[in-house]
């Protein structure tokens, strides 16, 4: 990966290139934004511009024998921690278990994803994984040895959110302290559920989400049709892999659109007859779908108050939505919308669990008849 393949953060590029080309690599840094912005193809792109034999001033070469070692995440100075759980009869997984997996990640999602595409990947959807205290003794032991051929070795930790509060200790003092030349690189998404102790040893490179104008570029330069990415982009809010999914499954979208609506008509009406049999047909459809029309409508029930409330620097609707927000933001409100959201993000959860869609569905669709006329 090379600093010109990562999509917009200009100015994180500008501030790392500053950093290699001025000899101040801090030792351990943490990458903090928001999901799919890019944090984990910077770090790969930083690790590889670091290593590369025949750098310029603003990227690595991509053909030097470290970089060609980098593109197919080989090196073997370079090495990956994340979460795991147990899984395909492993009791007690490291992330050394599941590295091939790793690696066909990133090289299929082109290094941005989710962390739930990363459960999806191992078959850990229903569990909660964890960095565990096997992989912080791998961590001291990986970088205790000398390394084989780079100038630096890198340890790139991601989604550090989920270390295990018990097993931190462990390697505070490699993080602080670390062997010569080597480079943590920690990267998160959420501030507050890092480990305090974690998080004042490092020091801090924020990323925004990405800028509308490069993810258009981006998106247009992967042959999608212009007019698909124009409104995916503005729904996405800097989320390429969102962006990415909204292009490619425009169908999907337009589907979740209409049970949506169609959904909300019915409850705002409040006939029960309606109502039931909006609920035996979506019954019907497979769970994904149930909770991808769930987060479609938690997004359209937010930017609705925006609209209300004349934000309009804020709101992120495509044409479509925008017709159906101007009517429909009359009836979400400061003094409804968190019952309707926490109604609705009870209902992902209960989904989760296999509860049975026809009663679920029953149940959110009589109270959100009640909290919209509230």
């Amino acid at each position: 990966m090379q600093f010109k393949e990562v999509i917009g953060q200009d100015q994180v590029k500008t501030h790392l290139i500053k950093t290699v080309r001025n000899s101040r690599v801090s030792h351990a840094q943490l990458f903090l934004g928001p999901p799919a912005c890019g944090k984990l193809p910077m770090a790969i792109a930083y690790a590889q511009y670091i290593n590369c034999k025949n750098r310029s001033e603003t990227d690595s070469c991509g053909t030097c024998p470290s970089c060609v070692k980098y593109g197919k995440l080989v090196h073997p100075d370079l090495h990956f921690i994340y979460p795991t759980a147990k899984a395909r009869d492993i009791d007690k997984p490291t992330s050394k278990d599941f590295i091939k997996d790793w690696r066909e990640l990133l090289l299929e999602q082109n290094q941005y994803f989710h962390l739930s595409d990363w459960y999806e990947k191992i078959g850990i959807e229903k569990k909660q994984a964890i960095i565990n205290a096997r992989d912080c003794n791998d961590i001291i032991s990986t970088l205790n040895y000398k390394s084989y051929e780079a100038e630096y070795k890198v340890m790139i930790i991601w989604m550090v959110e989920k270390l295990f509060h018990s097993a931190a200790p462990k390697i505070l003092k490699i993080l602080e302290e670390p062997p010569d030349k080597t480079l943590f690189i920690l990267i998160a998404e959420s501030q507050e559920n890092i480990i305090n102790t974690i998080l004042s040893r490092t020091q801090l490179v924020k990323f925004n989400p990405i800028a509308d104008d490069a993810l258009q570029e981006s998106l247009e330069a992967e042959g999608y049709d212009p007019v698909l990415v124009r409104d995916a982009v503005r729904v996405a809010s800097g989320n390429y892999k969102e962006a990415k999914r909204l292009v490619a499954q425009p169908d999907a979208e337009s589907q979740n659109y209409t049970w949506f609506i169609n959904w909300m008509r019915v409850c705002y009406k409040g006939k029960f007859v309606e109502i039931l049999d909006f609920v035996n047909d979506f019954a019907r459809v497979n769970r994904d779908a149930q909770k991808g029309m769930l987060k479609y409508g938690l997004r359209i029930i937010r930017e609705s108050l925006l609209v209300g409330f004349h934000q309009d620097d804020l709101i992120r609707l495509n044409s479509k939505e925008s017709e159906f927000t101007s009517r429909f933001h009359k009836f979400i409100h400061a003094g409804n919308i968190g019952m309707i959201a926490d109604e609705m993000n009870r209902s992902i959860a209960h989904i989760d669990r296999n509860a049975n869609p026809n009663v679920l569905f029953l149940d959110a669709s009589i109270k959100l008849a009640q909290y919209l006329k509230k």
